[in-house]
């Protein structure tokens, strides 16, 4: 039965998400009030706190530790795949400030409130076989190029790859199977993801809903997945840190772009009641914050 959930929620199939067509001015719209949550959220501290460290530190030893220099390329042009799921903290986050509720880093908890949490985590997992999958496909792509045997340095690995006509070879090969690697993921998670959050419709659903979404907005799309790929592109230059502005950003778009595209359900998902909070303090009362409590009037 539990399983049965997860694939197909227990909103009314007759009922099933509505998808509207958008054009490019909604795009631009989602992204300023994207750009706006940012700006009132401090989802950036997140990831650059968490995820540039982990990548960071991944990558140094996956490649430079164990002279897998292959990988890096594709190790850093795939963590793409796996941004619709990275990114669903901060769904959640606009979803609570959409609602009007006081938002700060520990509302991204809100997540584990979820009714369709199994079926995100059984996307998160398909989006993971498929990178995982491209990391298989990018290093075959590799081996029927330059053959099996190790580099002995990173210099002498871009030269070759940048200096002679195998090398193109595999950065055009390359690229095509990791566009259509992009392609997938884009078209089986631009709204799933946030629909999953907002709706219990199961992962079948949000999956079927998204891939619609694409159906009825090709171009549209297509300018968003343009989009997404120029801006992890540019975050990822100055050794990952822009990420910590990009991630955060196109995450917050991500859900304003899917209440345009899909019309609302029958109700809000309720949210659990939550404790008040003490009175907030700030960086700049810093130490004196540390000695300083909340006087409470007696009632």
């Amino acid at each position: 039965m539990t399983a049965l959930h997860i694939l197909t929620g227990t909103e009314d199939f007759r009922a099933r998400p509505v998808v509207r067509r958008i054009g490019v001015r909604d795009l631009k719209d989602a992204l300023a009030r994207g750009i706006d949550d940012f700006m009132a959220m401090p989802s950036h501290a997140a990831f650059l706190c968490l995820i540039y460290p982990l990548i960071g530190l991944l990558l140094g030893w996956l490649t430079f530790g164990r002279e897998l220099f292959s990988l890096l390329y594709p190790l850093v042009s795939g963590f793409a795949l796996l941004g619709p799921f990275a990114a669903i903290v901060l769904y959640e986050l606009s979803r609570q400030r959409e609602r009007g509720l006081a938002v700060d880093l520990t509302s991204a908890f809100g997540v584990l409130d979820s009714p369709s949490l199994g079926a995100i985590a059984v996307l998160g997992l398909l989006l993971l076989t498929i990178f995982l999958i491209w990391l298989a496909v990018a290093q075959a792509i590799y081996v029927a190029t330059f053959g099996d045997a190790p580099m002995p340095s990173i210099t002498t690995f871009l030269e070759r790859v940048f200096t002679t006509p195998e090398g193109w070879w595999l950065i055009v090969v390359g690229n095509a199977a990791g566009f259509l690697f992009a392609l997938l993921v884009l078209s089986i998670s631009v709204i799933s993801f946030p629909l999953l959050l907002d709706r219990d419709v199961g992962a079948v659903e949000g999956v079927r809903t998204s891939l619609r979404a694409v159906r009825e907005n090709p171009m549209t799309m297509a300018i968003w997945g343009l989009i997404v790929a120029v801006s992890l592109a540019l975050g990822s230059l100055p050794f990952l840190v822009g990420l910590a502005v990009v991630m955060p950003v196109l995450g917050h778009s991500t859900w304003h772009l899917y209440r345009k595209v899909v019309e609302p359900g029958p109700g809000p998902r309720q949210d659990p009641p939550r404790p008040p909070k003490t009175q907030q303090r700030y960086a700049a009362q810093f130490p004196a914050a540390l000695f300083a409590g909340e006087i409470r009037k007696p009632r």
